[in-house]
């Protein structure tokens, strides 16, 4: 097996002499493809911090992240852009909507910035599984928290990226809407070959995992 993502001592500090934080502290971390690895730690351990790193979307203080076998130190912020939305599906805990479009736009959008055709059977298959058929048409604005995480799921599956990055999916579903998402995820993953990783505090979610991966302190325990 290949790893997809890999870090190599890899560090993210903020601020300075006493201030020093150090969330993320000389972390080497391979995670392989198609892989369900699931991150937790208390907060504060520099979880999400790690995960936006993964995702080409903060730089690093020192150290290296490769992803699908390319060292995106020297990337310029286009290039950047080009594999995140090629590779990446991000589910973060701010929806992150686009309130002038409806669900179906906004599940399409990333996939139209790329210049690419949606595969409407795939996205519809999508709405189907999480249930928001009916709420294609409807405005962000008009959607519970619930049916904003599971529009902002299905936009992160809808472009088949090769990796799926999520913090905190289930944090505004109930217990039957966080297993359904999360068997959604994983059918995702198996069916398109996808890596998953996955910030959470469920230790349900956790256990489905192939591996645990535990920070405390921006280390790995």
């Amino acid at each position: 097996m290949t790893p997809i993502l890999e870090t190599k001592d890899l560090c993210k500090f903020y601020g300075s002499g006493e201030n020093l934080v150090k969330a993320v502290d000389h972390i080497n971390l391979q995670i392989m493809q198609g892989e369900y690895a699931a991150i937790i730690g208390k907060s504060g351990s520099g979880k999400s911090t790690l995960l936006h790193l993964l995702g080409g979307l903060e730089n690093p203080t020192s150290g290296e992240i490769w992803i699908d076998g390319q060292n995106i130190e020297n990337f310029s912020g286009e290039d950047l852009s080009a594999l995140r939305r090629r590779k990446i599906g991000f589910i973060f805990q701010a929806f992150n909507l686009i309130p002038s479009l409806n669900v179906w736009e906004n599940i399409v959008l990333p996939i139209g910035l790329d210049g690419r055709k949606a595969d409407e059977n795939f996205v519809k298959d999508i709405l189907r599984t999480l249930n928001m058929e009916h709420k294609a048409h409807a405005l962000p604005n008009t959607l519970s928290g619930g049916q904003q995480q599971r529009c902002a799921i299905a936009r992160a599956i809808a472009a088949k990226p090769s990796i799926i990055l999520a913090d905190e999916p289930t944090g505004n579903l109930d217990t039957k809407n966080s297993d359904e998402v999360i068997s959604l995820l994983k059918l995702s993953a198996k069916k398109y070959g996808q890596t998953l990783v996955v910030i959470t505090h469920n230790e349900d979610i956790a256990q489905m995992a192939d591996r645990v991966i535990t920070l405390e302190d921006g280390k790995l325990v």
